[in-house]
């Protein structure tokens, strides 16, 4: 993993970025470097680390990531279980080729990235498959959010995992992770601060747990 990290954070090629979501809090204009992005937005080496020891731990078949960006985390995603079958989404064109650069590169043959806004991918995805395992990296708008989770809710079967990323991103993103785990069909959370992780085991009493990592 750290060899692809390495790989995005000494390319320093310009790409115009278009965001569908909330935007940057750190970047100011669309045009914006690889290794910049890589560095600012691209999952850290420590989150990198936890999340192929979780995909590794839970064995997911399929997985859907809603936001590719660069691929840094749809990557740990495939090392973690190269025999799962990874769909990923991403609106803009051009960090969505960067990260079919990456694939390509790394041979990460068992991913599969669709260029495409959430809202307009979404529903057929959900209506075609059940996946084990969805990865919520995008958007950070409350509204939208639950939109995504809620349209997911079919997909889930009783093993399913789903985590959403920067949970404490916003006051907005706080109040969607509440309405989460609120769900009735939601029986567990772990609120990592960064992670908010959703199980749906029915044979589990409702708990949500907090912890550090």
């Amino acid at each position: 993993m750290i060899s692809i990290q390495n790989y995005l954070y000494n390319n320093n090629t310009n790409i115009t970025v278009n965001d569908f979501g909330r935007g940057s809090k750190i970047f100011k204009t669309q045009n914006r470097k690889v290794a910049q992005i890589a560095k600012v937005a691209g999952i850290s080496k420590k989150r990198a680390a936890l999340l192929i020891r979780l995909i590794a731990y839970v064995k997911p078949k399929t997985i859907l990531e809603l936001g590719t960006s660069l691929g840094l985390s749809t990557a740990a995603l495939s090392i973690g279980n190269p025999n799962a079958s990874i769909i990923t989404v991403e609106g803009c064109k051009n960090t969505a080729k960067k990260a079919e650069e990456l694939f390509s590169e790394f041979n990460l043959t068992n991913i599969k990235l669709i260029n495409n806004q959430f809202k307009d991918a979404l529903p057929k995805l959900v209506n075609n498959t059940n996946f084990d395992f969805i990865y919520f990296d995008g958007n950070h708008q409350k509204e939208a959010t639950l939109n995504y989770f809620k349209q997911c809710l079919v997909t889930a079967t009783n093993n399913s995992v789903f985590i959403f990323d920067d949970i404490n991103w916003s006051k907005e993103m706080q109040e969607a992770w509440e309405e989460i785990k609120n769900n009735p069909k939601v029986t567990i959370t772990i609120d990592t601060y960064f992670w908010g992780i959703v199980f749906f085991r029915t044979q589990q009493a409702k708990q949500h747990f907090t912890i550090r990592v």
